[in-house]
């Protein structure tokens, strides 16, 4: 398998993270490039909680959670991959408290390429890129959705915006 892991150093809370994270069947909010999510199963988001990621491409995954630690992070597993030449796909997001109210934010990807060394290859020089480009856009975008809360917690009336 391969492996490409980002993290961020965020000025938030790990409960404010999770505000965002744990909001499993809303990842078109912190996922630049899925445009939707299609909810596989009801109910309270946790472990066995399924979706399907759509992306501006025109393809879609399946994504289920394998583990589920509220302000902590989330182990998901992926599938029906469709045309994206994945074998396998595991993402580990993972929220560590710092010093004070900040908080680093890992999310790993652990992937297998199909088509052999073929693949392995194809993993090794333009996934691996491509996916750290992916995972830090996803990371900004959680930082951005944590200042959007804070924003909305102090001005909920939205006073600032009228200024």
């Amino acid at each position: 398998m391969l492996n490409c892991s980002r993290s961020i150093e965020l000025d938030a809370t790990p409960e404010e993270v999770w505000a965002v994270i744990g909001r499993y069947m809303q990842a078109e909010q912190y996922c630049p490039l899925v445009v939707s999510v299609e909810a596989l199963t009801t109910g309270e988001d946790g472990v066995g909680s399924k979706r399907r990621n759509f992306f501006e491409n025109g393809t879609s995954i399946t994504e289920k959670v394998i583990e589920w630690t509220p302000n902590r992070g989330q182990l998901i597993e992926c599938s029906e991959f469709g045309s994206i030449p994945f074998r396998r796909l595991i993402a580990q997001i993972d929220i560590v408290p710092s010093h004070g109210k900040r908080t680093t934010l890992k999310w790993a990807l652990d992937f297998q390429v199909k088509f052999g060394p073929l693949g392995w290859l194809l993993g090794q020089l333009v996934m691996k890129r491509a996916f750290g480009k992916i995972v830090m856009g996803n990371l900004d975008a959680i930082a951005e959705r944590i200042a959007e809360n804070r924003t909305r917690t102090d001005d909920p009336v939205g006073l600032d915006a009228a200024v």
